[in-house]
């Protein structure tokens, strides 16, 4: 047990951040604490009393302050707020090395960036509204523990998420390790739901078939890793039906629902479950669409000759008029205010998204295009760009951090 976690678990145990208006940091920290030890005290003020020696937070440029001028930052470049750095300590004694690192990256991190940066963030919006109105009677105290309620039932949840995700990652292992050698390896018939979508990504396997609480069994098609596309989706006459509809056009006695976005099937015996899978697979073509965002169609022809890709649909969206950046990486005469800014660069990679492709080719000034590149990443989406290389243009994948 490291010492902040003992101090934390004190009898006794105490704790100081800022008063005043509150954010999704000090928020997070606080409940972060009282998970840990639901009888903590914490206290808030201007300033940290001389004899007090519990844990600061948020204020007084100790440990768990980020005001400083020489505050943290992680090696990706986001700095740390006083949530992140109290997680770094308190993380694996809640979700072990490997979780807590996740956790920071998709949770932690884009809350120490709202608080740094101001970027905007969905949460932290939700729980700055608990913040009183300017002319309301009274201080924040009561209205910043509301928000620590709500804070603590989120992280409450998260955990236990993160934790069943591991145990049904370990689940699937153990299914897979005494699967039958002579079933299809791209149909994976489970005793019971169990959430596996990010590991099955991995595999071969295109189809999970597990009982229905409504009775029957369910069907649901799995994604390829790192794209928004199934490795095998049902027939499009399918989607949409249900009960005679579905059974006549898919010849299965007890076919009884098809969902109009390809995500679930359902009928009534493991057979016809198992057969819908089959027919599926049997009838697929799998057509992958890319995107060739530059005002070059002629590289059209070398995204075609990409390896193992057999059906191509190459989609040209037009370089859009990006403003250029000066040397020290500032938008040079950009007319749009900054709100506009964000909502074209979100209208344009939304516009992208919607034809699901595998891969986005980007060419141009990459400064400029950066804001595109980090929003398809963010979607998990790969870009590739070109490089010439002894004389020959060659198609590349832009790795990540870059």
């Amino acid at each position: 047990m490291n010492e902040l976690l003992k101090k934390i678990r004190l009898k006794d145990a105490s704790a100081f951040t800022h008063s005043g208006k509150f954010h999704a940091d000090d928020v997070f920290s606080s409940a972060l604490l009282l998970y840990l030890n639901p009888e903590i005290t914490i206290l808030r003020g201007n300033k940290v009393p001389e004899d007090f020696d519990g844990i600061i937070f948020d204020i007084g440029r100790g440990r768990y302050d980020h005001h400083q001028k020489d505050s943290r930052i992680r090696e990706n470049g986001i700095p740390y707020a006083a949530f992140g750095l109290l997680w770094e300590e308190l993380g694996t004694e809640i979700l072990g090395e490997d979780l807590a690192a996740k956790f920071d990256e998709a949770f932690v991190q884009p809350l120490d960036n709202n608080d740094n940066t101001g970027e905007k963030n969905e949460l932290a919006s939700l729980i700055g509204s608990f913040n009183p109105s300017w002319d309301e009677d009274g201080g924040t105290d009561e209205a910043f523990f509301r928000a620590v309620s709500v804070a603590g039932m989120i992280l409450d949840n998260k955990f236990a998420r993160y934790l069943g995700n591991e145990r049904a990652d370990k689940r699937i292992e153990e299914i897979l390790e005494t699967q039958n050698p002579e079933a299809d390896s791209r149909i994976l018939v489970l005793p019971e739901f169990i959430p596996c979508q990010k590991r099955l990504s991995e595999t071969d396997i295109a189809f999970v078939i597990f009982p229905s609480n409504r009775g029957g069994y369910c069907i649901q098609p799995q994604k390829k890793e790192y794209s928004l596309n199934y490795k095998c989706s049902f027939p499009s006459e399918w989607l949409g039906l249900e009960n005679e509809e579905l059974q006549k056009e898919t010849g299965l006695s007890s076919a009884s629902f098809c969902h109009k976005g390809g995500f679930l099937m359902t009928t009534a015996t493991l057979e016809d479950a198992r057969k819908a899978c089959q027919i599926s697979l049997d009838t697929f073509t799998d057509e992958i669409t890319l995107v060739n965002l530059s005002s070059d169609t002629s590289t059209n022809t070398l995204l075609m000759k990409l390896p193992e890709l057999t059906h191509v649909k190459i989609i040209h969206k037009p370089l859009p008029d990006l403003p250029a950046l000066d040397i020290n990486g500032i938008y040079a005469e950009v007319e749009m205010e900054k709100t506009e800014w964000k909502k074209y660069i979100k209208d344009l990679v939304k516009d992208m998204l919607k034809t699901k492709p595998e891969a986005v080719y980007v060419d141009g000034d990459m400064f400029s295009l950066y804001p595109v590149v980090h929003q398809l990443r963010k979607k998990h989406i790969p870009v590739l760009t070109s490089v010439t290389k002894d004389g020959e243009k060659l198609i590349i994948r832009i790795p990540s951090g870059s």
